[in-house]
């Protein structure tokens, strides 16, 4: 089903010494819709064939196989996700978003030593570990740099999240994704993903350069979800650019510039092709507490949000709408 209209987003160069005009890119882009390209992001094109190449194989295995390695409520979010196991669209009659996921995180959460990942045979996957993990260590060390360019971006020092944290321990996590071919009908709430904005402070997209991707213009988040059809829908497409990382920012990093930024509603609908994308999520140190930050607020625009630590804001969020369906 294709939107309205095409997204004009704007290329920024992270291979460009003009780190202010860069900067300035980002603000705009995140002012007026908080989706943005990166080109030149330092992850290597076949690395990321790789990921998509094992993600492929692993998504072609029988459903038994794929769920003996389902996230679980006590999983710290590791492992699968089938067809409708996520369900964040209010419609009733919606099964939930018809995509199948696989999540992979830190070795290790905290203090903890031994790799809570879950991971298919060594047999059948070979090079699946050594793969994921070096695609999550370099999507992590991409998305510090965007992240030193939005803090130039709001007039703080490019190491703002370094100095405050943030950074200490990350939690990042790879979400490999995949969409099943068929197509149906969007009445009654049927999607690859429903509406939603992302949870954290930064996401970072690889698509295979299948359509299907869509960005709502207007400047509304996750709260209007219940209000959705009380407003004009101005779906987007978001199309693929070769070479490129779509990147868009989360709700807490929202919170975070006290609403300057704006996490914008997004979601996949079916086309009647596969696709599979790998989503990389960045967050803070889960002990960070976020505030307001001083350059987005002042007397007249006095901060919006109570202070709070990040990991607490992100399983709040992860709490409500998610729902894990018991496989």
């Amino acid at each position: 089903m294709a939107a309205d209209r095409r997204l004009d987003l704007p290329v920024v160069d992270l291979a460009s010494s003009n780190l202010l005009a860069a900067a300035k890119s980002i603000r705009q882009a995140c002012v007026e819709c908080g989706f943005f390209y990166v080109t030149n992001h330092g992850i290597d094109v076949a690395l990321l064939e790789r990921v998509f190449a094992e993600s492929r194989k692993f998504f072609a295995l029988p459903m038994e196989e794929k769920t003996s390695m389902a996230l679980r409520k006590n999983s710290n979010h590791r492992g699968y996700t089938a067809p409708y196991s996520d369900k964040v669209d209010p419609f009733p009659k919606s099964r939930g978003d018809s995509k199948e996921s696989f999540y992979i995180g830190p070795k290790g959460d905290g203090d903890l030593q031994t790799d809570v990942n879950i991971y298919p045979s060594e047999e059948q996957f070979p090079s699946w570990k050594e793969t994921m993990q070096s695609y999550r260590a370099n999507a992590l060390a991409t998305g510090k740099r965007i992240l030193s360019l939005i803090a130039l971006s709001l007039d703080l020092d490019a190491d703002f999240f370094h100095k405050n944290g943030a950074f200490e321990i990350p939690a990042a996590f790879l979400r490999l994704l995949h969409y099943s071919g068929e197509f149906y009908e969007l009445g009654d709430g049927n999607f690859g993903a429903a509406a939603h904005s992302d949870y954290g402070m930064l996401t970072l997209l690889a698509t295979d350069g299948t359509p299907g991707l869509q960005a709502w213009r207007l400047f509304v988040t996750i709260s209007f979800l219940q209000e959705k059809d009380r407003h004009p829908q101005m779906w987007e497409d978001i199309h693929h650019i070769d070479g490129a990382l779509i990147v868009n920012i989360g709700d807490l990093l929202e919170r975070w510039t006290n609403c300057v930024f704006r996490s914008t509603l997004h979601r996949v609908v079916p086309i009647g092709k596969e696709r599979y994308s790998v989503a990389f999520f960045l967050d803070p140190s889960p002990n960070l507490v976020v505030k307001c930050m001083e350059s987005c607020c002042s007397e007249a625009n006095p901060p919006r949000f109570p202070p709070i630590k990040s990991g607490d804001y992100i399983e709040e969020r992860l709490s409500s709408p998610y729902k894990l369906a018991t496989v």
